[in-house]
């Protein structure tokens, strides 16, 4: 019996063989049919991981120079060269120190200007600055309850106190100015 396991064990080992030569031929049959679409295949992905590689480093790149140039900004605020290099690199970075530096400076007009940006939180920060800085009333998405805080205070000096304290109630219970708006509601606002 041992020889007869030995012959099968042969013929089982050179079916195994046939079968991986024959997907051998299958596969070259297949590589010689679709070869230039593998290729294809094969440097396109090469191509896009290639490029977005290069990209990347180009993204990081101006990130850094970016960066640099915001630090350089922190210690001389009016340095034009760190200026230029902020706005070409990273321009919401340049809104955000645009819109820093105009609040020290209560520069209205910048702050008009950003309040027309395209990132909504530099434009809605910008335009409820502005407002306050020129005394009026703007609805704020950020601010909306300073807004309507300053609004109701903008009445009461107006000395209408009606208004005031219509603008006021609409503040909520919750929020952290309904304490002082509380204060300025009882304080200065006496039912007639």
């Amino acid at each position: 019996m041992n020889i007869k396991e030995d012959v099968d064990f042969v013929a089982k080992s050179l079916s195994g063989d046939e079968k991986v030569l024959e997907n051998a031929f299958k596969l070259e049959t297949l590589y010689k049919k679709h070869k230039i679409k593998i290729w294809l295949i094969v440097i396109t992905l090469i191509a896009f991981f290639v490029t977005k590689a290069v990209m990347d480093e180009l993204h990081h790149s101006k990130l850094v120079k970016a960066n640099e140039a915001f630090l350089s900004l922190q210690i001389k605020a009016d340095d034009a060269k760190s200026i230029k290099i902020l706005k070409e690199n990273n321009p919401a970075l340049f809104e955000l120190f645009s819109y820093s530096e105009a609040v020290k400076a209560q520069d209205s007009k910048t702050l008009k200007s950003l309040s027309s940006s395209k990132n909504t939180v530099i434009a809605d920060a910008s335009k409820y600055t502005a407002s306050v800085l020129d005394k009026k009333v703007v609805d704020s998405k950020l601010y909306n309850d300073m807004s309507i805080y300053v609004g109701g205070y903008l009445s009461l000096i107006a000395g209408e106190k009606k208004d005031a304290k219509n603008s006021l109630s609409l503040i909520d219970e919750r929020s952290p100015l309904a304490v002082v708006t509380g204060f300025l509601k009882h304080s200065t606002i006496k039912d007639k």
